[in-house]
């Protein structure tokens, strides 16, 4: 019976700015980063990592949550928490100052979702299985026990969530091995839009998305209308009218203005606007869909919590769940958007943007299919070519399709000699830089 003796947390970041790699018209300067946790035990054979992603300064402040988040898993029996996931994700959630910082957003919930990520991923260590197959070889009572379903059963109830995935148990089977025969889970690429990027190398970038494989591709919008219409004309003259295009402006338009804009980009018929607004407006996402359609509405990824995905569906407010693996607080209050999503009748293409992030999300894309919705339509998980080298079981995408993972565990353990590297700031990279190097202060 293992025990969890120690945590560990490290603030990470990668100068993805000195590049321009991850830029929006929100966040022009991104350095991806990520408050990373260990949970080690008196096994030497077993641990359990996560994270959650930040994008530079503030990421101490998240690290130092996160360690206080995890202090009262020291001491617990490994086969004890395993047992009961949701309990101990409700246990971990339950501390009332803690609590009063958020409640459950900000930095606090960020911290308890890299706290609980790890925790998943101790679980399918132990169990010796991905976590995609952790989560699709439970049964539907196990599932809804770990589901965290306070604040949302006037939308969702734990017997209408047992009857769904009851519904669905006998054929999971079936649905596991039509994706090994497609290649994978259907994925699109963001990496060649970043707002950053001049134009020959947009151009390049999409070429070579296309001879990649991939069928969706996503830009970048929202800093200026006319370099806008110019970037999404080079676009469509790349890749045509066959592919699906996609647009994300990263929060930066209130309501009336994501309309009169997204109006000026209809000609180049995007699949969707992303983030057209502040990711807490329920109601100006309603209204911006109402006046866009049928351009579909797009977010999640800042997505605080359940709750705000809950009125999300309740308002009619969005055509695509964009749900973050490493904002909501981890497994058990992701399982929750999951069910409601399947329930309102609402796509779940979960946000990938960031360091580690498609390492996660894969697995939930996977789950989803299998156990959950069953299926493929209007559904594709975002990809981003950046960092995965970083991971000791990173991603596989071939033909725009992620490989299924098969190494235990939920993908988000970092190198050793990554975190030796790009720890801040003592690691070797950072110790390296000048204070006007950006990130480095």
């Amino acid at each position: 019976m293992p025990m969890i003796t120690a945590v560990r947390v490290h603030d990470v970041r990668f100068p993805t700015s000195l590049e321009h790699d991850g830029s929006d018209a929100m966040n022009p300067d991104a350095d991806y980063s990520a408050a990373y946790v260990e949970l080690l035990t008196d096994d030497p054979g077993l641990a359990g990592y996560g994270f959650t992603f930040t994008i530079g300064r503030g990421t101490d402040l998240v690290v130092e949550a996160a360690r206080q988040r995890a202090l009262p898993l020291i001491g617990r029996d490994t086969d004890e928490l395993c047992a009961d996931l949701g309990g101990a994700y409700r246990q971990l959630g339950a501390d009332s100052q803690l609590r009063w910082l958020g409640p459950e957003k900000g930095v606090v919930h960020l911290a308890l979702a890299a706290v609980v990520n790890a925790l998943w991923d101790l679980a399918a260590r132990r169990a010796g299985k991905p976590l995609w197959r952790l989560l699709a070889e439970m049964t539907p009572e196990e599932l809804v026990a770990a589901t965290d379903f306070r604040y949302v059963s006037d939308a969702i109830t734990p017997d209408e969530a047992l009857a769904m995935l009851r519904e669905m148990e006998p054929t999971r089977a079936q649905r596991i091995a039509e994706l090994r025969e497609r290649g994978g889970y259907p994925c699109y690429t963001t990496s060649a839009g970043w707002l950053g990027y001049d134009d020959d190398k947009l151009r390049r970038l999409l070429k070579e998305a296309l001879d990649a494989g991939y069928r969706h591709l996503k830009l970048k919008v929202g800093r200026d209308i006319d370099d806008d219409v110019r970037r999404l004309r080079i676009a469509r003259e790349v890749i045509g009218w066959d592919f699906d295009l996609m647009i994300d402006a990263n929060q930066v338009w209130d309501v009336s203005q994501a309309i009169e804009w997204v109006g000026r980009l209809a000609e180049f018929r995007p699949l969707w606007i992303e983030e057209p607004t502040s990711p807490d407006d329920v109601l100006g996402h309603a209204t911006i869909r109402r006046a866009v359609a049928p351009i579909g509405v797009a977010t999640g990824e800042h997505g605080m919590n359940r709750v705000l995905f809950k009125q999300m569906f309740q308002a009619g407010a969005i055509d695509y769940c964009q749900l973050d693996a490493a904002r909501l607080a981890g497994v058990s209050e992701i399982l929750a958007v999951y069910l409601m999503a399947r329930k309102f009748g609402v796509p779940v293409c979960p946000h990938a943007g960031g360091v580690g992030l498609c390492e996660l999300v894969q697995h939930l894309s996977i789950f989803d299919f299998v156990a959950v919705s069953g299926s493929l339509e209007h559904r594709v998980t975002e990809y981003v070519d950046h960092l995965h080298e970083h991971f000791t079981d990173p991603c596989v995408v071939r033909d725009g399709h992620y490989v299924l993972p098969e190494q235990a565990g939920y993908s988000g353990q970092m190198l050793d000699s990554t975190l030796a590297e790009f720890t801040f700031p003592g690691g070797t990279y950072w110790r390296a830089q000048t204070s006007d190097v950006p990130g480095s202060a």
